[in-house]
């Protein structure tokens, strides 16, 4: 008979998901010598008790510098592949926190002809979810931002939930909490 030691995989994801998650984790698309303004964005991930989530991860997907994507499916030339790969994944730890170590993306194209400010594509998996949560995170230090036509479909309450603050001492470091539920509910995209 084997040992029990009473925890059993009765979620979707976790606590079992973290096994095997070490090599699968970038939390540094900031190589050496790749282009752009290199930043940090850091939060937490909440509940809607506001209880930290120590078992998430945070993907995210962006353009390069000049707001080109690596896969190439938005039809720009990208140079090299190599340089940056556009894509993090990082685990929150007891704390809900999470750290990515990025460049800042450029502008890409929108619909209709328009410009998207720079942002970051973000998927959130965790225990209980059996679909990923799908959002955006802009910067606060973009005047572009408050043009997005994506976030211009956002109630404009509820905008400031997907924007990133630079922090007055480090302004190449962006805090930005996801909250699940609640009065401070990050806003999800259906996709």
């Amino acid at each position: 008979m084997m040992a029990h030691n009473g925890v059993t995989p009765s979620q979707t994801v976790g606590p079992f998901f973290r096994l095997g998650l070490g090599a699968m984790t970038v939390p540094d698309l900031a190589r050496p010598g790749v282009a752009g303004r290199v930043i940090v964005l850091q939060g937490s991930v909440r509940d809607g008790a506001g209880d930290a989530v120590p078992d998430a991860i945070i993907e995210t997907w962006q353009a390069d510098a000049k707001g080109r994507y690596p896969s190439g499916d938005d039809g720009m030339e990208f140079p090299d592949r190599t340089e940056f790969q556009g894509f993090g994944r990082v685990a929150t730890d007891e704390g809900g926190r999470f750290s990515i170590r990025t460049i800042k993306p450029g502008p890409v194209p929108g619909p209709g002809g328009t410009s998207q400010a720079p942002h970051l594509a973000v998927a959130i998996f965790m225990r209980g979810l059996l679909r990923h949560l799908i959002t955006r995170v802009y910067f606060s230090d973009d005047a572009t931002t408050a043009v997005d036509p994506v976030l211009a479909l956002v109630d404009p309450s509820r905008r400031g939930t997907l924007i990133a603050r630079a922090e007055a001492e480090s302004p190449d470091t962006f805090d930005w909490d996801v909250h699940l539920q609640g009065a401070t509910e990050t806003v999800f995209f259906d996709i």
